[in-house]
């Protein structure tokens, strides 16, 4: 991996080298295998399931490692995993689906479209004596510029407050911020405005549509024959949280079968017009953070500016070696997913673990699969397994661009 980003940079960090010589690059079959087994085993991953999609259509499709240490059972690519935020990309695009059939205005604020003003909903009152939440649209709510922390139990310094109250902390539009309590406003606002329930939405637009029979929205018991333990970064069990309540910001479970077969759909703008295909994945506004976490930090860097760093519409956008790419990572306890899809060949890697430990092996998998990418690893935290230095704090600090070699 140092020798390929040392060679990107050389060549200016968001251009990189030839398409010819990344697909050159590639490990396929045997060696992928290898290749990924290697690095879970040195990042103790107790499993990770992994497919690649090549033009438009699933070409790999493997499990490694087991699903259950302690009954030794196999991870497969049929095993039911937490989606964790990758479910926001699939809301984005069911979202989408009603922009294209008329009932939904990107740019419409949400003040106009919901039967009473927020705060009088008993779940949104903290907000009774802000009225910028007038000014928030469903756009806001995608691109996570509304102004919301990521959810109210978390404060600007990241930390833990289980009685925190919601607030709007700039003035939306703005400025980036990721943010699941948008996410799940514009879910509430879907279903309280319009009078569509999001869980017929998604199984109807999403799960019929690209035939994910084992995926779903909350729980079912079904799921318990094949089902992935999460484990923590000292490979304790976390168990499988069994989610009752449909929650647009990442209440799904799914398997690798069916995540691989909507990310297909998804890189070829199935069942979206190219309007609103192609708006899901153009800059809606740039990101100058550090690193993603925490959501309020006001630290910037110019580190990814070269390649052009910032959110579409439920997915991150950015610029690699072959043009525009996008990509949704999903992290929980015990659980650390990644979508990313390279536009112009429709190209896409997919990265599904049951481990804390797994997002430290997804930049080597990542170039393994498909050569350089430019990846913006240091802002998704993606510290990789052997160059722990990089946890460091005093790190934040220093320049991490996206194509250079952690050091």
């Amino acid at each position: 991996m140092r020798v390929a980003f040392a060679a990107a940079l050389a060549l200016g960090l968001g251009a990189c080298a030839s398409t010819t010589a990344h697909r050159d690059a590639r490990l396929r079959g045997d060696a992928l295998d290898r290749a990924v087994e290697q690095h879970i085993a040195a990042a103790h991953v107790p499993g990770l399931a992994l497919a690649v999609i090549e033009h438009g259509e699933i070409t790999h499709l493997r499990a490694y490692g087991k699903r259950d240490v302690a009954r030794d059972l196999p991870l497969t690519t049929d095993t039911v995993m937490y989606a964790a935020s990758i479910t926001k990309a699939l809301f984005a695009y069911s979202v989408m689906t009603l922009v294209d059939d008329g009932r939904l205005d990107l740019d419409r604020p949400i003040a106009a479209m919901l039967p009473r003003p927020l705060p009088d909903y008993a779940k949104y009152a903290d907000l009774e004596d802000d009225a910028r939440w007038r000014r928030i649209t469903p756009r806001m709510l995608l691109d996570h510029t509304a102004g919301f922390p990521n959810f109210r139990f978390w404060t600007r310094d990241g930390h833990y407050d289980e009685h925190g109250k919601l607030t709007i902390e700039f003035d939306p539009g703005t400025r980036f911020a990721y943010s699941g309590e948008g996410i799940n406003l514009l879910q509430f606002v879907i279903e309280n405005g319009l009078g569509i329930d999001v869980d017929t939405l998604i199984r109807t637009r999403v799960f019929d549509r690209f035939d994910m029979r084992s995926s779903s929205m909350t729980w079912r018991e079904a799921f318990a024959a094949n089902l992935a333990i999460g484990y923590d970064e000292t490979g304790k069990p976390l168990g499988h949280k069994q989610r009752s309540g449909v929650r647009a910001a990442g209440s799904m479970d799914t398997t690798l079968a069916d995540y691989a077969k909507f990310l297909a759909g998804l890189v070829r703008c199935e069942g979206l017009t190219r309007r609103s295909c192609d708006e899901m994945r153009r800059t809606q506004i740039r990101i100058e953070s550090v690193q993603q976490f925490p959501t309020l930090s006001t630290e910037t860097t110019h580190d990814n500016d070269a390649i052009a760093l910032g959110y579409g519409l439920g997915v991150v956008v950015y610029r690699a070696p072959s043009g525009p790419a996008f990509f949704k990572s999903g992290h929980d306890d015990g659980t650390n997913n990644l979508a990313l899809c390279l536009v112009a060949s429709e190209d896409c890697i997919l990265i599904l673990s049951n481990s804390s430990n797994g997002e430290s092996t997804f930049t080597h998998i990542v170039e393994a699969a498909l050569g350089e990418t430019c990846l913006p690893w240091y802002w998704e935290n993606y510290i990789p397994y052997d160059a722990p230095g990089l946890r460091d704090p005093a790190e934040r600090t220093k320049p991490h661009a996206a194509c250079a070699p952690p050091r």
